[in-house]
């Protein structure tokens, strides 16, 4: 028995490894940065952790949810392993304690999000630490071309200079070819290295049902499945309906989504897990993080925007690796509105320049003034005033953002954040030539960690609590270090805001990139093509549809999904099919749609899709990436 397996046995109590984990260990412990990618609940997290409690050292890992950490952190040390986190609702004492038992406290793995790594006490502490790995997790997110794409990963590149030497373990459920090759760019690989296991989930059913009816059908498949379930909707308001309407037909059922207090979020999640609530209806913030293998069926109602996220959260059902179903309840109306979303999500660039100006006419910025202004942002007012839609000033607002021109935040109760913007040495200064305010600030240092590198949520009670002071005086020492320009002081608003991150400029002057938006929006328009695809098409396995656009088109039709359940071309006679490959044979020479296909050819749609696919199966017909057909010729 190899030690990887010992250790695998001792903690874990399994006596093998599931395919490619050791494979993946055995890479990252040789010394290769390794690129792990596994289907959701294909146990990638094994693969960091065995890896490193095999050598000495505390393994990093990075990782964009404070619920993940918690999760794995705490699952962790009830398998006897030492294991910390540190995330944004600890104060700063015990990051600092945290910081201090990594290095000192013989612990083996310690989780941190990727804008920790900035932060000065971390780059303090990082060179007492004996690392010896750097395991990413979501690592799709570190790439533009991601569904997912987070710019804070963008500075886990900067671990490979102040860490040299040490492996990097990156890994995902979802990354296509352009964002696999992304990813190992992004992160400074030595050398490609690409471990792969199939995304094919053999205990996975893939279902597509085009209801019109679609609250009526998806009671009847929640009162028909067994175990607990997840459904997933588009809005926040849609997620309290929808339970409420479960809940009125007897089933277990509660809601959940960003808009939530932390300790609300947690409460109903504690609910599902333990299985007090058997479904949860929730937008794309559920799920991330949540360990729980025996969810039975995960259920759309309506097809998301990306096949990257339908497959991360269909795959929630099934970790268990027993049978479970994926369920898509589309109608006519999503078509239309997905085939619109890419109009929408990036309007033409002379629509981006009048919003700017509207904006900066709105909060009435001259030109070459605005940099660092915050305002709130009141888009209901702004729409109505300027004329223009709600979801074009969005789409708008977050093409300037990547741009660098402004940031927006959307939440409705974003709490005070405080930021310094003079350096150490200067606030030592004001410090000695201003004695009233050196307490105060003395108090802000000792409750919060990345004052000088980032936007750090504050609390004013806490503060008002720490002090033995009315909360009133702490909000007016913080405004008036914010009038002696020695922080930014954004008070706690129920509103959205902007902040500009540049001085105004003409519009003419506005510069927006091939990269940032032709680019994007191509990119955008080929995963919404893909989910049309997989939403309403009817020639192909929908989980071939799905593997071919992670790049593999390899794969054997699953023989369970509902268009492998169709198939009916023994009801077809010979003569109608010989009759009809020939004519297939000539209209095909040069790929061509099914649209194309169905002009030409006179007989009913169904028999042609029967007839179709029967083509498919036996490789008289190729479907090609590109969602068109072509004869195979011998």
């Amino acid at each position: 028995m190899t030690v990887y397996r010992e250790i695998l046995q001792k903690y874990w109590g399994y006596a093998n490894f599931r395919a490619l984990q050791e494979e993946i260990i055995e890479s990252v412990a040789s010394g290769k940065d390794t690129l792990g990618l596994m289907p959701t609940g294909g146990g990638k997290s094994i693969t960091f952790q065995v890896a490193s409690l095999a050598k000495p050292g505390i393994c990093l890992v990075i990782t964009p949810l404070i619920s993940l950490m918690k999760d794995q952190v705490e699952n962790l040390q009830k398998k006897g392993i030492r294991a910390l986190a540190i995330h944004s609702g600890m104060s700063a004492q015990e990051v600092k304690m945290t910081f201090d038992s990594a290095a000192w406290g013989d612990y083996k793995f310690l989780y941190l999000s990727p804008e920790r790594i900035a932060t000065e006490r971390f780059r303090e502490r990082l060179p007492q630490m004996e690392i010896n790995l750097i395991a990413v997790d979501e690592a799709h997110c570190i790439s533009q071309w991601g569904y997912d794409f987070r710019p804070s990963y963008l500075r886990i590149k900067e671990l490979r200079k102040l860490l040299p030497g040490i492996p990097v373990l990156a890994l995902t459920a979802t990354a296509t070819p352009k964002v696999v090759q992304d990813i190992q760019q992004q992160l400074e690989f030595k050398q490609n290295n690409v471990l792969q296991k199939s995304f094919f989930r053999d205990n996975l059913t893939y279902l597509v049902r085009h209801r019109e009816d679609k609250l009526h059908y998806l009671l009847q498949s929640v009162q028909r499945a067994k175990g607990t379930g997840i459904v997933y909707v588009r809005s926040r308001k849609q997620t309290r309906e929808l339970a409420d309407y479960l809940l009125q037909n007897e089933v277990s059922a509660d809601y959940y989504h960003a808009g939530l207090t932390a300790l609300s979020r947690a409460q109903k999640q504690e609910n599902w897990k333990s299985g007090k609530t058997r479904v949860i209806v929730a937008t794309n913030a559920f799920g991330m993080g949540i360990d729980k293998s025996d969810v039975r069926f995960v259920i759309h109602l309506g097809p998301p925007d990306s096949p990257e996220a339908y497959f991360q959260e269909a795959g929630r059902a099934g970790r268990d690796e027993k049978r479970a179903f994926a369920v898509l309840i589309a109608a006519k109306s999503d078509e239309r509105a997905l085939k619109k979303q890419v109009e929408k999500a990036f309007p033409p660039v002379e629509i981006i320049r009048r919003v700017y100006q509207a904006l900066g006419n709105y909060f009435q910025l001259a030109i070459g003034y605005g940099h660092d202004q915050i305002m709130d942002f009141k888009i209901g007012d702004f729409c109505s005033r300027y004329n223009m839609q709600i979801q074009t000033v969005l789409s708008c607002l977050k093409i300037l953002q990547r741009e660098g021109y402004l940031e927006l935040t959307e939440e409705l109760d974003n709490p005070s954040k405080v930021h310094f913007r003079v350096g150490r040495d200067e606030l030592y200064r004001f410090q000695v030539a201003n004695a009233q305010y050196d307490g105060f600030i003395k108090l802000l240092l000792r409750s919060y960690s990345a004052l000088f590198t980032n936007y750090v949520s504050i609390d004013e009670d806490l503060l008002a609590k720490r002090a033995n002071v009315t909360v009133d005086v702490i909000k007016r020492f913080l405004s008036l270090l914010g009038s002696n320009k020695i922080i930014h002081y954004i008070p706690r608003k129920k509103t959205p805001f902007v902040i500009f991150t540049r001085d105004r400029v003409e519009p003419e002057r506005l510069r927006i990139s091939k990269e940032n938006y032709a680019d994007r929006k191509a990119d955008y328009q080929h995963r919404i093509d893909a989910m049309l695809n997989y939403s309403f098409g009817k020639l192909r396995c929908r989980s071939q549809i799905l593997l071919a656009y992670f790049g593999e088109e390899s794969s054997a039709s699953c023989g369970k999904c509902d268009i492998c359940m169709e198939r009916k071309s023994e009801g077809l006679s010979q003569a109608i099919l010989d009759k009809l490959s020939l004519q297939l044979e000539e209209l095909t020479q040069e790929p061509t749609s099914f649209e194309e296909l169905r002009t030409h050819v006179q007989m009913p749609e169904e028999e042609l899709i029967d007839a179709i696919r029967w083509m498919i199966d036996n490789q008289k017909l190729v479907y090609r990436p590109d969602n068109r057909l072509e004869w195979v010729k011998n």
